[in-house]
């Protein structure tokens, strides 16, 4: 019979989640303390008619949006129109920059050029990274990570050793490649999973094979059409989306999660699912029924923050790339800040996104859609003068990259969003933009528990839990939580206490 699930927030998980358990026969209501769904994917629009996507922007590992949408009878060409990118991407060096093209053997080609005999390593490098993510997104991270014995498949067991898990990921690449230039760009992939490459398992070279090999694209109309999408298939499948419904607490009856408190009214549930932050989602728990304590949190590897601007510019921005990759400083410096010293940087490296280069929609005829993001460490002050410091930072090496003298006189619309903004909108512990680190003492049973030590009807699933950070990893956590639900059987509970 089915049972009325309640799904604290319309992020990636919390709408996977929904469709799964909604097509299982459960009555599901997700609710979402913002306006739209998306979670951090969410687009606004200016008067000037730019439509800015605020936060992912980087479409990898098509696959398992096409999986998910296969799951429910669909097509992601229902839905949106992917675009391939050629170039993938820029990165600009100190003294060159980098066009990374579509096509691997033109990859190959590419670096065989810059470093004699790296053509022949970059197919190894990426033949391995294949085996990795075939393993590793059909076997590893599909796991509820209860317990170490479900990792005692036979397939992984045997592959354990071609996984290198107990090898760090910057001398991995090191084994394969020495010019500096290479050695970023193989390391680029790994800041999704936020942390330093010299403390992520090798075994995250899948993000290679993932990005590079499966190519990079973007959903015509921005990302967030990707959770527009998946909110429709979960509508058609019953399920009722709430938004402006921020969750004031969890009601328990002893060991039973019984109901939410959302704007002051009480909905009964038979099963709770936190998708918002992790931390926040305990905080609306009693103490002692909260799996972890504020010092474990406080113990954690964070992902990093962002400061990102979005800005609106009246005419084209010539050279510029849909993606371009500023790093003319050492990687590892800008890293530094991040996770040892928690200060700002003070040679920054950053992304800049530059969407209507491929679509016209995203901006007014003849202007230019742009945003600014450099990752910083979490917890920080973001006061207005530190955020325009490092604005004038990156607009001025922008300015010498296009060669352009006057972008601050061409811009229309300018908007900042950093470590605050991450608390306020999302709940965001510390205001983390990626959630939890890949660390390998925050691998598989190492991450937070998917489900709750004490309240036997509560689970959680996104970026702060199993598998990870990142949107498709995010829509296979609500697929996890979706089956630990429909796998157990439990009595239906009225009385709220």
């Amino acid at each position: 019979m089915g049972r009325k699930v309640a799904i604290i927030g319309a992020g990636f998980s919390g709408l996977s989640a929904a469709c799964y358990l909604a097509a299982s026969g459960h009555e599901v209501h997700i609710f979402e303390k913002n306006e739209q769904v998306g979670g951090r994917a969410r687009q606004f629009t200016t008067p000037e008619g730019f439509r800015f996507d605020m936060g992912p922007s980087w479409y990898w590992m098509p696959d398992v949006l096409e999986e998910f949408f296969a799951d429910f009878g669909h097509t992601v060409a229902e839905f949106y129109k992917l675009t391939a990118l050629n170039p993938q991407f820029e990165m600009v060096f100190e003294k060159n920059t980098v066009d990374v093209p579509a096509n691997t053997a033109a990859m190959r080609a590419l670096f065989e050029d810059i470093e004699p005999g790296a053509g022949v390593k970059f197919d190894r490098f990426m033949e391995a990274a294949k085996y990795k993510y075939e393993v590793g997104m059909k076997d590893f991270v599909t796991k509820p990570c209860h317990s170490w014995l479900e990792f005692m498949d036979l397939k992984i067991v045997k592959s354990a050793w071609k996984l290198n898990l107990l090898t760090d990921f910057r001398r991995y690449v090191r084994q394969y490649f020495t010019d500096s230039r290479l050695v970023a760009l193989m390391e680029f992939p790994v800041i999704f999973l936020g942390a330093a490459p010299k403390d992520i398992p090798a075994m995250y070279s899948l993000m290679n094979y993932g990005g590079y090999g499966l190519g990079t694209w973007y959903p015509d109309g921005g990302f967030v059409k990707v959770a527009q999408a998946m909110a429709q298939v979960a509508t058609r499948l019953g399920v009722q989306i709430h938004l402006h419904a921020s969750v004031d607490r969890v009601l328990l009856e002893a060991d039973q999660a019984v109901g939410l408190q959302i704007n002051g009214e009480i909905i009964p549930c038979d099963y709770v699912i936190g998708s918002a932050d992790y931390q926040h989602v305990e905080s609306l728990l009693p103490v002692r029924y909260r799996n972890y304590t504020d010092r474990y949190w406080e113990q954690r590897t964070f992902a990093p923050s962002c400061l990102i601007y979005y800005l609106g510019f009246s005419e084209k921005i010539p050279g510029l790339r849909h993606h371009t990759l500023f790093f003319e400083h050492p990687l590892e410096e800008h890293v530094r800040h991040i996770y040892e010293d928690k200060s700002w940087p003070e040679k920054p490296l950053f992304y800049v996104c530059c969407p209507s280069k491929t679509d016209a929609h995203v901006a007014p005829g003849g202007g230019e859609n742009v945003f600014l993001l450099m990752p910083i460490a979490t917890g920080l002050d973001d006061a207005e003068d530190r955020r325009e410091y490092y604005f004038e930072e990156m607009i001025n090496r922008l300015e010498k990259h296009t060669c352009s003298s006057d972008l601050r006189d061409k811009l229309l619309y300018k908007r900042s969003y950093c470590v605050q903004d991450f608390k306020e909108d999302y709940h965001a512990y510390q205001g983390n933009a990626y959630g939890l680190a890949n660390t390998l003492g925050q691998t598989a049973v190492w991450k937070p528990a998917i489900k709750n030590k004490r309240v036997k009807n509560l689970f959680y699933t996104g970026q702060l839990t199993v598998p990870g950070p990142g949107v498709p990893p995010a829509i296979i956590s609500g697929k996890i939580v979706a089956q630990e639900i429909n796998n157990i059987n439990q009595p239906r509970h009225e009385k709220i206490v």
